[in-house]
């Protein structure tokens, strides 16, 4: 394996007061570089995500603006490009705002880097669910060479191919350093409820499922289980997938691609069943019909190529995973309470009020 360390170096984390930046952020500072600029807009996340450390260096701006382009350090080796707009129901409601947020960010941001003489490595957090087979059949593992599909059930999931298909290009014409990591479900710890500004919809506040579900079963709700829970992801803690996301800077191939997944299937149903065990939820689930828009039943991800050219592997079970969330959730009530009584005159209008007990005293 390749001796290439962060050390000294010069890194920039797009979208990185977000879920996964921050958690990338926090790993990152433990490999002692000289600086981490974070750029972020606070769309869809929250400075309290951002750390307090003299290296981290915060500009507050999307990376579309010239500021957020100029914000980028002309010696910086590692660039994280995370952000994005969250998430698949946002983008069928709003199109345009996505491809403003998750299209136009990939393109502006390679078009900047590719005079960048001191790059090392720019790692894109392209998905998994943009290529995996759509079935709730028995289904394989997605592997990277997996045939991608012109239909698609939202302007997410195009979006993000969009941008592995911009990396490619700039890697071809002018040696841009890029390297896809396909993400799988990530779930954990900084994954704050109704972060950022209203977007136009409820899920503004009620992002996926896993956050959703464990403050939901905090307050003795019914976990709502979409097709009767029997749809199955790749989870994987975000701890891992950000040691997975340096492990693509390190030693991942220049034009690359590489899943980070844990290569198992966890259904919804046994979700929702080990965060009502954590919380000591004793309120049975709620079976509802499937959501008209997904067809994406059932998938996980190989993780042979991860594995053999990365060195990479997850080690945290789902379950312990879980666990360690529920604990954040916990100790982090006032600051998620905070964050969605942002929205709760929107969430009012939109039919989806927020109980008062979500709600901070004072909201």
């Amino acid at each position: 394996m390749s001796m290439a360390s962060f050390k000294n170096a010069s890194i920039a984390v797009v979208g990185g007061a977000g879920f996964v930046g921050s958690n990338l952020v926090k790993l990152l500072l433990k490999e002692q570089p000289r600086e981490v600029v974070v750029i972020d807009n606070l769309l869809s996340s929250d400075v309290a995500n951002v750390p307090s450390d003299s290296r981290v260096k915060f500009c507050f701006a999307s990376i579309t603006s010239d500021a957020g382009l100029a914000a980028l350090p002309q010696e910086v080796e590692y660039v994280f490009h995370l952000s994005c707009y969250h998430g698949n129901q946002s983008s069928i409601a709003d199109p345009f705002a996505d491809h403003e947020n998750n299209t136009l960010t990939s393109l502006r941001l390679f078009d900047r880097l590719k005079d960048f003489g001191s790059l090392k490595k720019v790692v894109y957090a392209a998905a998994a669910c943009a290529v995996a087979e759509k079935t709730y059949d028995a289904p394989s593992a997605t592997t990277e060479d997996q045939p991608v599909s012109l239909v698609h059930d939202s302007p997410y999931s195009i979006s993000k191919l969009i941008g592995e298909l911009y990396g490619n290009y700039y890697h071809q014409r002018y040696d841009l350093p890029f390297v896809k990591a396909r993400f799988s479900n990530v779930f954990g710890p900084g994954e704050i409820l109704g972060a950022g500004r209203w977007r136009g919809t409820v899920h503004t506040v009620w992002r996926n499922v896993t956050p959703t579900f464990i403050w939901k079963s905090l307050h003795r709700e019914a976990l709502p289980l979409d097709n009767g829970g029997n749809a199955s992801r790749d989870f994987i803690f975000v701890e891992d997938m950000a040691r997975g996301l340096m492990a693509c800077a390190l030693r991942g191939e220049p034009g690359g691609i590489y899943n980070l997944a844990t290569g198992r299937e966890t259904s919804i149903l046994e979700l929702a069943t080990w965060i009502n065990e954590f919380t000591g939820n004793p309120t049975p689930p709620d079976l509802k019909p499937a959501r008209d828009w997904d067809r994406s039943g059932k998938r996980f991800a190989s993780t042979e190529k991860s594995r053999n050219e990365l060195g990479f592997e997850a080690q945290f079970e789902v379950r312990e995973g879980l666990r360690r969330t529920v604990e954040w959730t916990r100790a982090h009530r006032d600051l998620i309470a905070r964050t969605m009584a942002a929205h709760a005159k929107q969430m009012q209008q939109a039919g989806a009020p927020l109980p008062a007990e979500y709600l901070p005293a004072s909201a």
